[in-house]
């Protein structure tokens, strides 16, 4: 099932059902699944037209432990957090288990590079369809027919986007019914996977400090995004509370079963 959380609409479920659904979608249909933080539900919630992308998606996990909370805040929803760091050396397993053809788009050429290097050791086996590493600047539309094109001959039947939101997003909502394969946008997650950054600790991670642990890395970059879409995140919170728990309001968006 699905519940509302402010702007996006968000899987919910045990984790391992998440990772199931991704091998499960590969087999049967294009799609794409959004793997959702506090930055992508404020950035939904500013701009409807990304909300109605995020929306549009076969999957949204509940990445960060904030929206988690969200969920039994406003819901009683006790949720397991679906966090990218940790689907996608999961879905690799299970690829590789199972000799299901991925494909890697976006992301620098030595990111690439380190990918070419790390899944042979760690995924020994694991068929990669392609790579590839697009040019930073707006793709024309033959660009990517071109790009769809490739990636349908090449036979992978899940593509790791590795775009950043929200890029990645409208880039898989865009290629949905285009490529013929399941997509997943992991953003952040992949350098991580690769060891090019680094994760928090166990404890931050569980108390929902993983933010900080990045900002501390990334100062410059990260302050001003965490200081406002927190801050947001916290205003829009405290209102979802006061109209859904205190005025028993329905949720503005209609359930629907998982992974449909």
């Amino acid at each position: 099932m699905q519940k509302e959380l402010i702007s996006i609409k968000l899987n919910t479920g045990a984790y391992k059902s998440f990772v199931n659904e991704v091998v499960e979608m590969s087999e049967t249909r294009s799609g794409y699944t959004c793997v959702a933080n506090v930055h992508m539900l404020v950035e939904a919630y500013t701009n409807p037209s990304f909300a109605r992308i995020v929306n549009d998606a076969s999957m949204i996990t509940p990445d960060g432990m904030p929206l988690t909370w969200g969920l039994k805040l406003l819901h009683g929803v006790t949720q397991d957090r679906v966090a990218g760091m940790d689907l996608l050396p999961d879905i690799l397993r299970e690829a590789q288990q199972k000799a299901i053809p991925v494909y890697f788009y976006g992301g620098t050429d030595a990111m690439l590079s380190q990918i070419e290097k790390y899944i042979p050791q760690h995924f020994p086996g694991l068929p990669i369809a392609g790579m590839y590493s697009p040019p930073f600047r707006p793709l024309s539309m033959e660009e990517n027919e071109l790009i769809a094109e490739i990636i349908n001959s090449s036979g992978a039947r899940i593509v790791f986007v590795i775009l950043g939101c929200p890029k990645q997003e409208v880039w898989m909502n865009m290629m949905k019914n285009r490529i013929r394969a399941t997509m997943i946008g992991v953003g952040g997650a992949l350098p991580v996977m690769l060891g090019m950054q680094k994760r928090a600790p166990v404890w931050m991670q569980r108390a929902g400090l993983e933010w900080l642990f990045r900002l501390m890395q990334e100062p410059k970059r990260l302050f001003k995004r965490y200081a406002v879409t927190n801050s947001i995140f916290l205003l829009l919170l405290c209102k979802e509370f006061v109209r859904i728990r205190i005025f028993r309001q329905k949720p503005r968006f209609e359930l629907r079963d998982f992974g449909k």
